[in-house]
């Protein structure tokens, strides 16, 4: 059984570790295709970085939270808009509610998306000092990236730049991307809310649980990491995405990753949470707000059935939707773990508060 746990934490981890490496690798050739134009207008307004961050927390699923991680961890989005993620996601569950209870579904996230811009805005106006992260460098335009005139290198630099050869660097990130891709695809990779998703479409509910159309939009971006792989110059591929995406990211995500779903599996298969939340049902709103410090969608997927089953009323699932945000916060931890524990303080303090005020209205 431990084997069987440690097996699914290892699937999980190499999905989250792909698909934030893969939204790197994309967010890098972006940026530097435009010159770092695309990604210095999210430094010109705060609100506009709080807004972003809340519409990708909105997306269903944990892209959008990776996106905002990525750029959150290079100082591209303030910590508001991380933030406004976190309260704006749902995880994975926003897949099994919109399948559900669709109605209430669209209602929650439509309200956690504009608590989210509101407290965003907030936590900017009060706390402008950017917290530490691991990478102490934004997505950058190197000089070898935007300048054109060969006189500007010498001979050997202007030729790194220019040149194209397969090294194998080049060819094990290839290989890599391309093996995530196919496995992503093939469905090896796809998490346990699929079962929900097959019961929920044979009970006669609305099949918006699929990740079929999630996985067609990675496929594709995966696509043109691959297209940028082959064609892309040798100091891009080394400098951009190797030593900077893959040595420096890449371990301590994978590792944190893996290590937080490997401890959580083995503790949720020790412990009988449901029972648990059955039994205090006076501290539903307390609870759900505690729950979703974990940086994993099981838990939250409790609130979710207790409340399609009618036993916990809507102001619980609403704390919970707040306060938790799926695997997200998993790189996050990797990353900057002061911001975690900030970022998830703000948000249970907030799932707190509106789930009461909810009971009371």
């Amino acid at each position: 059984m431990i084997l069987h746990i440690l097996f699914e934490a290892l699937l999980n981890t190499v999905l989250v570790s792909g698909l934030v490496v893969v939204m790197m690798m994309m967010i890098e050739s972006l940026n530097v295709e435009s010159r770092g134009g695309m990604l210095k207008g999210l430094k010109h307004t705060r609100f506009g970085q709080v807004l972003c961050g809340a519409l990708l927390g909105a997306v269903p699923g944990c892209m959008g939270g990776f996106a905002v991680v990525s750029l959150y961890t290079h100082g591209l989005l303030s910590f508001g808009a991380l933030v406004a993620m976190m309260i704006a996601s749902a995880g994975d569950e926003a897949f099994v509610m919109l399948a559900m209870i669709p109605q209430d579904a669209m209602w929650i996230l439509i309200l956690s998306f504009g608590i989210a811009v509101v407290v965003g805005i907030t936590v900017d106006f009060l706390y402008r000092k950017p917290l530490k992260t691991n990478c102490s460098e934004a997505f950058s335009v190197h000089e070898a990236d935007c300048c054109d005139t060969p006189h500007e290198h010498n001979a050997k630099e202007e030729g790194h730049r220019h040149g194209h050869h397969f090294t194998w660097r080049r060819l094990l990130m290839f290989i890599g991307v391309a093996i995530f891709l196919a496995a992503l695809a093939g469905g090896y990779l796809e998490h346990e809310h699929a079962e929900e998703a097959v019961a929920v479409e044979n009970a006669g509910g609305i099949n918006l649980l699929s990740e079929d159309w999630m996985n067609v939009m990675f496929a594709v971006l995966g696509l043109i990491v691959l297209g940028v792989l082959l064609f892309a110059s040798d100091h891009f591929v080394e400098e951009h995405l190797w030593s900077h995406v893959v040595v420096k990211h890449l371990p301590s995500i994978f590792a944190w990753t893996f290590g937080v779903l490997s401890v959580l599996g083995v503790l949720m298969h020790f412990f009988d949470l449901s029972s648990w939340i059955g039994d205090n049902v006076f501290l539903m709103v307390l609870l759900a707000a505690a729950v979703g410090i974990i940086p994993e969608s099981g838990p939250h997927l409790v609130f979710v059935t207790l409340y399609a089953s009618g036993i916990v009323p809507l102001p619980v699932l609403l704390a919970s939707c707040i306060s938790q945000d799926g695997h997200a916060g998993i790189p996050l931890l990797a990353e900057s773990r002061k911001s975690f524990f900030v970022a998830k303080l703000i948000n249970c303090a907030v799932a707190v508060v509106v789930g009461c005020a909810a009971m009371i209205f």
